[in-house]
């Protein structure tokens, strides 16, 4: 049982991807852990149970409730192992009943599966969110800070929110301003989750007019479109965006293609400059400091702060097209009194009304546009699946192609790599478990405990509300290892009565019986060493409890069906394998070739 959970453990740890990052640390430290336990009980265990005693009689003298509790559970485990032992001898006798009910709840878990959710990460309440807000194009400082103000208002009237900061215009431009919030905490204040919290503020933002609202650090759903021109991305931005706007469960959905920058373009006449003595490079170098301002130096002011020096037009020289025209550039060529001749530049040039794009993004030398959204009331990975499904079905202009990004590209790789770690998990317990039976057949009846852990699983994630994901998937691989273990008892104990003599049916009644307890002990252990993670009420423990639900889940379901289903697989392994050992090999002394009962 040790080497079939470090065969587990160790092939987590080498996963690839972001999910081998994840549990690198968590593969390595449960595999040497194992190992050093099974150091400790072939040492430590037996010299403290050959010197420290311990009565039955006295065991409980100074607790005598805690007594006639262990009585009452002494009870309850001495009529488990009565219906048991009547449980499984009906099972041996019904084989062909008890594998089709196995064979039929193991079909029915894939139908479980569609019900339960998908995503990456489970979104965990952290106790703070943050609110990307975006004006309208060409919007002055003052406007954004204005609707910022509003929103900071609509967010002081939620007790929750213990801390806010705002930053406007800083990184993304005038037009983008991010509130940031702090929530009390729930363990000491009752609030509301974190989720509810954001889809309340959320509508509230939303009747605020003039301002687009994008709620937390990363959306889950993240889509590139590439192409060789902005108008036809344009174009087919515009059409995927309004198809995905449609899928429910998108909010917050927009495109890194922003509407432009009004801009004005200076056409200049090129004979006309040179005639006057005027390059474009002169044009461009009296208009830019001027227009767009430029640091000329540092003014250290009487409170000792360092202040740059910027010259540029006031604001009343620079609004429209016809003051840039009463701008004078000076020009090479001298005048007749031998004095630099200052043109105006509306002789020279012409002003057009034009637009600028705000951010240009390339990927794979080619145009790039992003096309992100938030997701509510539904798994991330659901709606992820449905939007790529859409995509397949859109048809895109030749020289265009689709990109999927973010945590739809990250829970693909995971997965990948998740069914990889577990295939080669699976190999590593069938090669240590022949190995160590010396048998190829005896590790199938073992190993068919993993399928019945599907269904505990899948109920278990459905019945608490929580998804299948990278934490879920990481307690279906922890599964392999652990209800192997039951299953290893059973047969183990088995294989020494058939060398004792027993036949194969009172060898299999006679292993139920004496390891059940064992197997009910370790089984409890574990759902209850796995209880307070399931729980989850720690601050961020929603990212671990689906972990701690598909271990529970599975280890109960594995547990019921491995007591019953493995022995009677095991008859039939046995009963094969005898046969095959009978065609192709004589009895040796002292063993016989007889078939068994059941054979």
């Amino acid at each position: 049982t040790t080497f079939a959970i470090v065969a587990v453990f160790i092939p987590i740890a080498f996963m690839s991807g972001i999910i081998g990052r994840f549990f690198f640390q968590f593969g390595i430290t449960v595999a040497v852990a194992v190992l050093v336990s099974l150091f400790v009980s072939f040492t430590l265990d037996p010299m403290l149970s050959a010197i420290w005693r311990d009565p039955p009689e006295s065991r409980f003298s100074r607790l005598p409730w805690l007594g006639r509790v262990m009585n009452r559970i002494e009870d309850g485990v001495e009529w488990a192992h009565h219906r048991y032992g009547e449980l499984l001898e009906w099972a041996l006798v019904n084989r062909k009943k008890v594998l089709a009910i196995a064979v039929a709840v193991f079909i029915a878990s894939f139908f479980v599966l569609p019900l339960v959710g998908t995503e990456f990460v489970p979104e965990a309440d952290e106790g703070r969110t943050s609110f990307r807000l975006t004006t309208p194009v060409g919007s002055s400082l003052e406007y954004t800070d204005a609707k910022t103000r509003q929103v900071e208002a609509l967010l002081r009237q939620y007790p929750e929110v213990e801390v806010m900061t705002a930053n406007v215009g800083t990184g993304e431009g005038r037009n983008v301003a991010r509130v940031e919030v702090r929530l009390a905490d729930r363990h000491k204040t009752p609030r509301r989750s974190q989720k509810e919290f954001e889809a309340q503020v959320r509508e509230k933002i939303r009747a605020i007019p003039g301002v687009e609202l994008a709620v937390g650090y990363n959306r889950p759903i993240w889509i590139n479109l590439l192409g060789p021109s902005n108008e036809g991305l344009e174009k087919v931005t515009a059409d995927v965006v309004e198809k995905i706007g449609r899928i429910k469960g998108i909010t917050d959905l927009e495109s890194s293609l922003k509407a432009n920058n009004p801009a004005i373009t200076i056409k200049v006449n090129n004979e006309l400059a040179s005639d006057l003595g005027l390059t474009v490079s002169q044009i461009g170098s009296a208009v830019r400091p001027l227009v767009a301002g430029d640091v000329i130096g540092h003014w250290l002011a009487p409170d000792g702060q360092n202040y740059e020096v910027n010259v540029q037009l006031p604001k009343a020289g620079r609004r429209i097209a016809a003051d840039l025209g009463e701008l004078h550039v000076v020009s090479s060529k001298p005048g007749p009194d031998g004095a630099p001749i200052l043109v105006p530049l509306r002789q020279v040039v012409e002003f057009q009304n034009s637009t600028s794009p705000q951010i240009i993004k390339r990927q794979d030398l080619q145009r790039r546009v992003g096309i992100y959204a938030n997701v509510e009331g539904r798994p991330s990975g659901d709606v992820g699946s449905e939007v790529q499904e859409l995509l397949k079905t859109i048809e895109l202009p030749p020289g265009y192609r689709f990109d999927v990004a973010g945590q739809t590209q990250e829970m693909q790789e995971s997965f990948t790599a998740a069914v990889a770690a577990l295939g080669m998990a699976v190999i590593f317990i069938y090669i240590i478990l022949a190995s160590q039976f010396g048998s190829f057949l005896q590790p199938l009846a073992i190993m068919a405990s993993l399928p019945f852990t599907l269904i505990g699983v899948f109920l278990a994630l459905l019945l608490t509300g929580s998804t299948l994901n990278i934490f879920s998937i990481i307690g279906i691989i922890m599964l392999m290892g652990l209800v192997t273990k039951n299953a290893i008892l059973l047969v183990d104990f088995t294989n020494q009565g058939l060398r004792e003599g027993k036949s194969r049916h009172d060898a299999i009644l006679d292993a139920g019986q004496v390891r059940l307890r064992p197997i009910l002990m370790t089984t409890m252990a574990m759902i209850f060493g796995m209880l307070p993670m399931a729980i989850g009420s720690s601050d961020g423990g929603e990212q671990n409890s689906p972990m701690g639900r598909a271990v529970i889940g599975g280890i109960i379901t594995s547990t019921l069906l491995t007591l019953v289903v493995v022995p009677v697989l095991y008859t039939y392994l046995d009963a094969f394998g005898r046969r095959v050992k009978a065609r192709f090999s004589r009895p040796h002394a002292g063993e016989s070739a007889v078939p068994q009962e059941g054979d």
